[in-house]
């Protein structure tokens, strides 16, 4: 159509290759959580729930960001620091619409550990072909801990709870 004003440009295509030769570098996805009080989700994933510290950073004296590793799992925290104090989380609760699920060897072993150490966790139950059971962190972060299982959905954990 003579003087037709192309709204939009064409793009170029490139080749992409199929089978790239690069081996892939990707090795690890670690959850990041920014947290209101470092100390108290230290006290809840070192002691509550059993994480290691492995790595930290103490730019004040005191722990403002560290890497915890259990198992083969990592995650990070780092408290919201604004003007020398904690201080300076967002508007609205925190780890809302999070959900960060653990793949274990026994989901129901670490729901009776969980229990006995104080930590109120879900009684499990069987979503998705998995044992499930759930706790939220300080700051409201979901955690799920699932292991595989044969036994039928929905089915409920009717064990022993300490």
């Amino acid at each position: 159509m003579e003087g037709a004003v192309e709204h939009f440009p064409r793009q170029r295509t490139r080749d992409v290759p199929t089978n790239p030769t690069v081996a892939p570098n990707v090795k690890q996805a670690v959850p990041f959580f920014g947290v209101t009080d470092i100390e108290a989700s230290l006290r809840f994933y070192v002691e509550g729930l059993g994480f290691t510290v492995t790595r930290k950073w103490l730019p004040v004296g005191r722990i403002r960001w560290c890497w915890l590793e259990l198992g083969e799992a990592a995650l990070m925290l780092q408290e919201y620091w604004r003007d020398g104090h904690p201080s300076g989380a967002p508007e609205g609760p925190l780890g809302q619409g999070v959900s960060i699920c653990f793949t274990c060897a026994d989901a129901l072993a670490i729901y009776r550990d969980l229990i006995a150490r104080g930590i109120p966790a879900s009684r499990p139950f069987v979503g998705n072909g998995l044992w499930v059971t759930t706790v939220r962190d300080p700051d409201n972060y979901r955690l799920d801990f699932e292991s595989p299982t044969d036994v039928p959905e929905e089915t409920v954990y009717s064990g022993e709870t300490s």
